[in-house]
């Protein structure tokens, strides 16, 4: 494809097992048109559709994946020992997880890569989960980046001009020195019933323009499956990641 067509792509991340959140991107993502879709890492674990999700993505073509911790320790396993930073509840929710993936779908997220980069009309575009630390492991993120100077420390020297990650849930965007960090916000852990994504397109004179989208949804089914499906952490999670129930109230 010459630099002189027009590209549109969709950027989500951190889709964590939330199936109606998934849909609802993906159907106002098609509703606008794209020529590819990316998402940056941590496609299960945490809500209550893995598999759901999973195969709601992997199916769908020209759609790109990086590797989240949540995908590796599917992949390739959980750490053992269970490392202290691990509570025992999240340790019996990953392995609530893995056991409703197909164990065949080992092998493909096995081989998602850490970074991918594209050429969007000229615009260098690179999409992770987040910096990693020498020794493999991500960051933590407890907090959103607060700067393009911080986000330029964690991430390092890049030739990208913009550098899509996830991984801490919360929407930024920010400018370095030379390049611009966006995080679309988590599609499948918000406190608001949104459904978060990002979409790109390629301008003439290797130019961009980037809007961040949201879209609502109705998570009622959502988290009444963290019940009938019996996951672990349920309440601990939707307390923590997920909307609360919509509230009817009297004028």
């Amino acid at each position: 494809m010459s630099a002189a067509t027009p590209i549109r792509i969709a950027v989500i991340t951190d889709a964590h097992a939330n199936l109606p959140a998934l849909r609802t991107a993906l159907a106002a993502i098609d509703d606008i048109g794209v020529d590819a879709l990316y998402h940056t890492g941590d496609l299960v674990a945490i809500g209550p559709h893995p598999a759901e999700c999973a195969e709601l993505l992997l199916r769908r073509p020209h759609t790109h994946f990086v590797m989240g911790n949540h995908d590796d320790w599917f992949a390739f396993g959980l750490p053992t020992p269970r490392p202290e930073w691990m509570t025992e509840g999240e340790w019996e929710h990953q392995r609530w997880t893995h056991a409703r993936l197909p164990a065949t779908l080992r092998q493909t997220v096995s081989l998602w890569p850490d970074s991918v980069q594209l050429d969007l009309g000229g615009t260098l575009i690179r999409f992770v989960h987040y910096a990693r630390k020498p020794g493999g492991a991500f960051h933590g993120a407890p907090t959103p980046l607060t700067s393009g100077a911080r986000a330029d420390e964690l991430f390092g020297p890049s030739k990208a001009r913009v550098l899509f990650y996830g991984h801490n849930h919360d929407r930024s965007d920010l400018v370095g020195l030379t390049t611009r960090y966006v995080n679309p916000g988590s599609l499948g852990c918000s406190r608001e019933a949104v459904a978060r994504f990002a979409i790109v397109e390629s301008r003439p004179g290797a130019r961009y323009a980037l809007t961040l989208h949201a879209e609502p949804y109705d998570p009622a089914a959502l988290l009444s499956d963290f019940d009938t499906r019996y996951v672990p952490e349920r309440d601990f999670i939707r307390r923590t990641f997920m909307p609360q129930r919509f509230e009817v109230r009297s004028a």
